[in-house]
């Protein structure tokens, strides 16, 4: 198991109810129950044919290297924590307090961060209560913030998140694999399977595990493909779902850094390490500016998108009255708590201008930047 950059939950923490464990047990026994039927009923039959003991030691090396690749990955997406929030003896500035009312954010915190809430004030979690980093949620199954929230999934008993996404990716791509070269090399047997003089238990083991091994194959394919898709875009489930009910499209992300680099935000800087569950990307996932995104680009050709606060001629922040703002909600299959807060989506709304203001860095209003405390329950108020 990797180390830990920084100080993560507890066992007791990260999996409170061990019931929970039982999906990955069923994971487990069906990736041994395939790998039996596949050694059995398929490989030891071909090596005592003298002329297929060649091709079965070599479908034999190539299977047992895949399926060691995909265990591994299974195991790192199971016991890796995505990462949450920095505590307070860590970093006290993620720290949310009622009590003292709303804090103003820091010049370099705010030429850092793309999301804010619809009033433009900081993001904070009401459970967690700490402020969100850009692309974190809270999930109600894990009961913490997420950093870089995917999805929760019940399969490895964890959420899908910045630390453990290229374990996920990989995972999906091997069990592709795996289930691919069982269902290809293992139809000869198969046929040959069918005839009268074969014993019913390989016969039935042999259409079983085909069987199961191309339906799993073509499910977990279909959802490589998915993912494949949202590594291109730069994006998350959660922001896919997001978009799918607004109508920025599908080529909007905030996120988006090309192709090349795309790639390097999910499975890290070294491309001879890109297929193997080492060297994930670099960062806390705490930030997520970068002069390569779409957003850095807007702002540089001047498309209506707020410029950084440096680069601004300061003016005498205006009101505006109140209007209806629709957004979609903010869930991963149901398992993000920000769609359940009765707040709706609090996600990227530090493009919206003339929302609040703040103090620049020589104490003048800096329009676009906001600070009210609702604590999270979704409250508006008028821009003071």
């Amino acid at each position: 198991m990797i180390a830990d950059e920084f100080p993560t939950p507890s066992w007791e923490e990260r999996f409170p109810e061990p019931i929970k464990f039982l999906p990955v047990a069923f994971i487990l026994a069906l990736i041994a129950g395939l790998w039996w039927i596949y050694v059995t009923c398929h490989l030891l039959p071909m090596m005592q044919e003298s002329h297929s003991r060649g091709l079965a030691w070599l479908e034999l090396l190539i299977f047992h290297a895949v399926t060691a690749m995909l265990l591994v990955c299974y195991f790192l997406c199971v016991f890796v924590h995505p990462g949450t929030i920095p505590d307070k003896n860590e970093d006290p500035s993620w720290e949310y307090d009622e009590t003292e009312g709303p804090q103003p954010l820091a010049t370099d915190t705010v030429l850092s961060m793309q999301e804010s809430k619809r009033t433009g004030e900081r993001r904070h979690c009401k459970w967690c209560l700490k402020y969100k980093p850009d692309r974190c949620h809270h999930c109600r199954v894990c009961r913490m913030c997420i950093l870089k929230m995917d999805h929760h999934c019940p399969w490895i008993y964890n959420c899908v998140g910045f630390r453990n996404y290229k374990y996920f990716f990989l995972l999906l791509l091997y069990t592709s694999i795996d289930c691919g070269m069982i269902v290809f090399t293992m139809l000869p047997s198969v046929r040959a399977g069918t005839t009268p003089t074969t014993p019913f238990m390989t016969m039935f083991l042999l259409m079983f595990g085909e069987t199961l091994a191309g339906f799993l194959g073509v499910l977990v394919t279909l959802f490589l493909f998915f993912h494949i898709f949202l590594m291109q875009k730069g994006m998350t489930t959660i922001e896919f779902c997001e978009k799918s009910q607004g109508s920025s499209g599908f080529d909007s992300s905030a996120y988006d850094r090309g192709f090349v680099g795309n790639l390097v935000a999910v499975l890290g800087d070294q491309p001879l390490l890109w297929l193997l569950p080492v060297a994930p990307p670099k960062g806390r996932g705490l930030s997520f500016a970068s002069e390569d995104s779409r957003l850095t680009k807007d702002m540089e050709a001047g498309r209506g998108i707020r410029r950084h606060a440096h680069r601004e001629t300061p003016v005498a922040p205006k009101r505006r009255s109140e209007r209806p703002y629709h957004c979609g909600g903010t869930g991963s299959t149901g398992q993000s708590e920000d769609s359940l807060s009765g707040s709706g989506s609090d996600e990227a709304r530090s493009l919206e201008p003339d929302l609040g203001s703040s103090r620049g860095p020589h104490g003048r209003e800096v329009q676009g930047y906001g600070a009210t405390d609702d604590a999270g329950t979704g409250s508006r108020e008028s821009p003071k």
